[in-house]
């Protein structure tokens, strides 16, 4: 019977020791751990970075229309095509030269009966004629004669032969004879070129280096300046940027300045452009960076433009030293 008790203690004891080593702690099967948790914090995805589209090139018309796009103004539309900025308007009843809308199309082509404007240049001259001089008329002059008997008698006589015919009825004299008219004279006409050059006062030049291209060489519409890149670029004389863009094919990056009597001045393959639309300017102000924007050579176009017809700069520029 004591062995009996003797062995259920031990089996208890075992069994004890089973239990505890069951439930000691011990590292977990991998097959149970769960994988660590994502971060809350959000990630945001970089945006990527969207371009401007480019404005459209503005192309001389084929067919007498334009339509607008976005980017275009009637001075660039204008000065593509070598027209009058204000026949365009004209043409086509624009209230304002500034407001065009995009899609809008635009005549390029009088309309019926429609006046075109037309430079001073072409209009005729009248010719001046010379002023007719006036007769010159002089008084008689009296003859001083010295005290003489002889002298005496002969003044007296004439006197006498004078004051006998008093004694008649005098007749009605003679109404003087007015000298023929004489057409007045055509006031002065100033030469159009001279006063083309006077509206505006001063031209300068827009950039300094050599003078490649000519004016009327190979089609040209203005001269080339060859200068090294970001080499300023100047406006020639005060006015009103009405385009700044690359719109147009063939000019890269173009500033085209208003200036007094119609003129306007472009300034073509700027590296950097540095005034905007609307911007007045200043003769000799600072307005782009010479560039080589669709152009074969670091370069700057420049073209000056009066109703619409390309004039050749160096007419107007001041002689260089």
């Amino acid at each position: 019977m004591l062995a009996g008790q003797r062995l259920r203690r031990v089996g208890l004891g075992l069994a004890l020791l089973g239990l505890a080593a069951c439930t000691a702690p011990g590292p977990a099967p991998v097959s149970e751990r769960t994988p660590a948790r994502a971060s809350t914090t959000p990630t945001v995805a970089a945006k990527p970075e969207v371009s401007r589209p480019a404005s459209a090139q503005i192309v001389p018309s084929t067919n007498g229309l334009h339509t607008v796009q976005r980017g275009d103004t009637l001075y660039a539309i204008a000065f593509a095509n070598s027209l009058d900025y204000r026949d365009i308007a004209s043409w086509n009843g624009l209230e304002s030269v500034d407001r065009i809308l995009v899609g809008q199309v635009l005549r390029l082509t009088p309309p019926p009966g429609a006046v075109e404007t037309r430079p001073l240049e072409e209009a005729p001259q009248p010719s001046a004629r010379p002023l007719v001089e006036p007769p010159l008329l002089r008084a008689p002059q009296a003859v001083l004669l010295a005290y003489t008997e002889a002298n005496w008698a002969q003044v007296s006589g004439a006197l006498a032969a004078v004051a006998a015919p008093a004694a008649k009825p005098a007749l009605p004299p003679a109404e003087p004879t007015a000298p023929p008219p004489t057409a007045p004279a055509s006031p002065a006409v100033p030469d159009p070129a001279a006063s083309a050059t006077a509206a505006v006062e001063s031209w300068l030049w827009p950039a300094d280096g050599i003078v490649a291209g000519r004016f009327g060489a190979a089609g040209g519409k203005g001269i080339d300046i060859v200068g090294p890149r970001n080499a300023p670029v100047k406006a020639v004389a005060p006015g009103k940027v009405v385009y700044s863009g690359s719109g147009l094919r063939g000019y890269g990056r173009l500033l085209i300045v208003k200036h007094a009597g119609e003129f306007l001045s472009a300034y073509a393959h700027n590296e950097t452009i540095l005034v905007k639309e609307g911007d007045s300017v200043n003769a000799g102000q600072k307005i782009a960076l010479m560039g080589d924007s669709d152009a074969d050579r670091v370069k700057l176009h420049f073209e000056i433009r009066r109703y619409g017809k390309p004039l050749d700069p160096l007419n107007y520029l001041p002689e260089r030293s």
